[in-house]
């Protein structure tokens, strides 16, 4: 899905470039990439972690798996040829926050290693943040704030990760954070602790 079909077309170089804007922003444009199972938490630390940036003046953009779905995405599925296409769109923008020089913190459940891989790739090295957000499924179904897990068992969702999909975990992620061990505060501080570690913030 990811081949061009635009002919003729030539890059052009902007005047202002990525290194002019994060002095600006006193920051590192980079991507911090929630992925976890659904109920895991993801949503809900991306957007802490971005509020504490907010307050200690960074600027943070969140990019949350349903709400892409009902603008960018919103002719997509969930067949694995438009998860991946999901991906690629979410990286594809992201990747345009962080040249902006934008902290962008992503909460999609991104089930493909292959898929996080290809957004790695596009961004500068140390550039992309990869956060497992590891919880127990059967936790994450004790919670099943959507209802979801639910539907899936019964059969009246086909395809869910976890349950008659796949989700591969992240084999070496910068930061893995299990919220059914820690709390938010404490989860909220791991990532941030991270990223000053790295000279990101």
């Amino acid at each position: 899905m990811a081949e061009s079909k635009s002919a003729n077309i030539t890059w052009h170089q902007a005047t202002i470039d990525c290194v002019a804007r994060e002095q600006l922003l006193n920051q590192k444009g980079c991507v911090i990439w929630f992925t976890g199972l659904s109920g895991s938490g993801k949503s809900t630390l991306a957007n802490e972690v971005a509020s504490a940036l907010h307050q200690n003046q960074h600027l943070t953009y969140v990019l949350d798996g349903d709400n892409i779905r009902h603008g960018l995405n919103k002719n997509l599925g969930f067949s694995p040829e438009d998860r991946e296409e999901n991906i690629r769109r979410i990286g594809e923008v992201a990747n345009l926050f962080a040249d902006a020089g934008v902290i962008i913190a992503t909460a999609f459940i991104s089930p493909y290693r292959a898929d996080r891989d290809k957004v790695r790739n596009l961004l500068e090295d140390g550039g992309f943040i990869e956060v497992y957000v590891d919880c127990p499924i059967e936790e994450c179904e004790k919670r099943d704030p959507k209802g979801l897990y639910k539907k899936a068992r019964s059969g009246e969702i086909k395809g869910f990760t976890g349950i008659d999909a796949p989700y591969e975990a992240p084999e070496k992620p910068e930061i893995t954070v299990d919220t059914s061990m820690l709390n938010l505060e404490d989860s909220v501080r791991k990532v941030i602790g991270y990223l000053e570690s790295a000279g990101l913030i």
